[in-house]
């Protein structure tokens, strides 16, 4: 806890100052709204158990508030924040309204069987909203705010008032508004830059405003609601925790309206990461991947590879310079630990633009055990393959030592998918596996699905599918890319494939991956820090 003590210097009402002391905690209060903003996106709607699902998940990874949806909306958004409620414990359980009294009614029926039970209600507050989206006045908006405040306090305790737009609102006049909303019983202010337009030091300067000129605000949390449309979302979110929020409103991946939230993971790794700043979260960052994953693949949002904390590429490295330093020492370009946000290793990734030291690394890891001058000619042939097929795979190293690729691997021989209405998916395949053939059949809920169970069944291993990217590359024809990584025996593999027809590029996706299992198996590398 630290004390704070500062001069009121009230511009919005005509008082005497006054001196004024406020405890703050340095804990931030990590408000999840994956379910509610997040799923706002086109494609990513869920249904009500699998709402479930990641509520629980949220729930283990030490979030402190979920919204669970905005109950008005559609009768399974209600019966969502029901269920939602029946099946956590710890976290409290946020649903939202407008400062509309049928909405509020709505919204503390959902909650009904909450332990722990919010209602999030406001109105526009910036000039553009009231005037072009209320048709009010400043006056007006305000009363309608505290009515609605008033409203929801009847029925449960904790009241969070949103001041929309709030980015763009009147330092002066937000200060009134919020501190008519405290004065009326809101526990919590959400300080929304509604459509990411604030820099970080305007959107600090606004929170530190707040936190100087609002008489009662010792009685509320100041929390941080922002939005990307300028890449700024996490920037402007870290600038209100340093002036005084110590709510912050994220999602997972920073799924979002438009171009999304501020990350979850992000605040949550800054706050671990810079030791100069002295807040901390209730978060289990170790599970971070895993709930990245979780929420990718149930809401059908690919995770950009390049995403910061949890992107494909986060621990990668491909420059020769920096697989060298890393090789030496991982501090040298990685201010994370993988493993503190449940990544199992660093990957050493190689290209053209791979360097000696990597190479080496990776022939090791296979069994090669090269020379200094044996070493200088290999890479240089190393370096012609890595021009003609951009990334080298095992199979590849292999194949640059030996001139042959090795006994052990997969081929395809033969897929037939039959599906259409009212048919269900089956599909029939055929690999060469070590030279011999196998053929098995499968249905799915559509052809790839079908077709990938077909070819688990020939394996007879269990395999898990982590991520299943389709990117469609355009152009004259219709060209599908596929990116997947799967997990098997606690490691995981990265496939891809590219074909005309998207579920042969799976099919090559996969097989792909499969193919370096079965590498691996037969070269038994050596266990290392860093791996593919």
């Amino acid at each position: 806890m630290r004390l704070r003590i500062k001069q009121l210097r009230l511009e919005t009402k005509i008082k005497k100052p006054r001196l004024k002391i406020i405890t703050m905690s340095d804990k931030i209060f990590i408000f999840d709204t994956t379910l509610r903003d997040g799923e706002q996106v086109p494609g990513c709607q869920l249904d009500t158990q699998e709402k479930v699902v990641i509520a629980k998940e949220l729930e283990l990874l030490g979030v402190d508030v979920i919204e669970a949806g905005f109950p008005i909306s559609s009768p399974e958004d209600f019966r969502s924040i029901i269920e939602i409620s029946k099946a956590v414990n710890d976290p409290v359980v946020c649903a939202l309204t407008r400062a509309v009294m049928s909405d509020i009614d709505c919204a503390a029926e959902s909650l009904k069987y909450a332990k722990r039970k919010r209602i999030h209600t406001g109105i526009g507050a910036s000039d553009f909203h009231i005037k072009h989206k209320f048709n009010s006045t400043r006056e007006k908006i305000i009363e309608r705010g505290v009515a609605a405040v008033k409203y929801a306090k009847k029925f449960v305790e904790d009241v969070e008032f949103y001041a929309e737009d709030a980015g763009r609102a009147d330092n002066a006049f937000l200060a009134q508004m919020v501190e008519a909303m405290i004065a009326a019983g809101a526990t919590v202010i959400n300080i929304p830059d509604t459509t990411g337009y604030c820099l970080p030091q305007a959107y600090g300067e606004k929170i530190k405003y707040l936190m100087d000129h609002v008489s009662n605000i010792d009685r509320a949390i100041l929390s941080c609601h922002c939005h990307n449309d300028l890449g700024m979302a996490t920037a402007n979110t870290i600038a209100g925790i340093q002036n005084g929020a110590r709510q912050v409103e994220v999602t997972m991946n920073g799924i979002g309206e438009r171009a999304g939230n501020t990350s979850l993971e992000e605040v949550a790794m800054i706050l671990k990461t810079h030791q100069s700043l002295p807040y901390h979260t209730d978060i289990n960052t170790r599970k971070i991947h895993y709930m990245s994953t979780l929420v990718s693949k149930m809401m059908r949002m690919p995770v950009q590879p390049n995403k910061a904390i949890v992107g494909r590429n986060a621990f990668a490295h491909s420059s020769g310079i920096h697989q060298d330093g890393v090789l030496k020492n991982r501090d040298n370009y990685e201010i994370i630990a993988p493993e503190d946000v449940g990544v199992n290793e660093s990957s050493i990734v190689l290209t053209a633009r791979s360097g000696k030291a990597a190479l080496n690394f990776h022939l090791t890891r296979l069994g090669y055990h090269l020379e200094k001058p044996k070493l200088e000619e290999t890479y240089e042939r190393f370096l012609k393959m890595a021009d003609e097929q951009k990334d080298v795979s095992d199979e590849d190293m292999i194949t640059l030592m030996e001139g042959k690729r090795p006994d052990t691997n997969i081929e395809i021989s033969h897929v037939q998918v039959v599906c259409g209405q009212p048919l269900q998916p089956v599909s029939t395949v055929e690999l060469i596996v070590n030279g011999e053939a196998r053929r098995e059949s499968a249905t799915g809920n559509g052809p790839i699905n079908a077709t990938l169970r077909a070819i688990d069944k020939i394996m007879g291993a269990k395999i898990e599918l982590e991520e299943f990217l389709v990117q469609s590359m355009g152009g004259s024809r219709e060209t599908g890319k596929v990116h997947l990584r799967i997990k098997y025996e606690g490691q995981t593999y990265q496939g891809f494939g590219i074909e005309e027809d998207i579920v042969m590029a799976s099919v090559h996706a996969y097989v792909n991956a499969l193919n370096k299992i079965m590498l691996f198996k037969v070269t038994k590398p050596v266990k290392q820090k860093v791996a593919v």
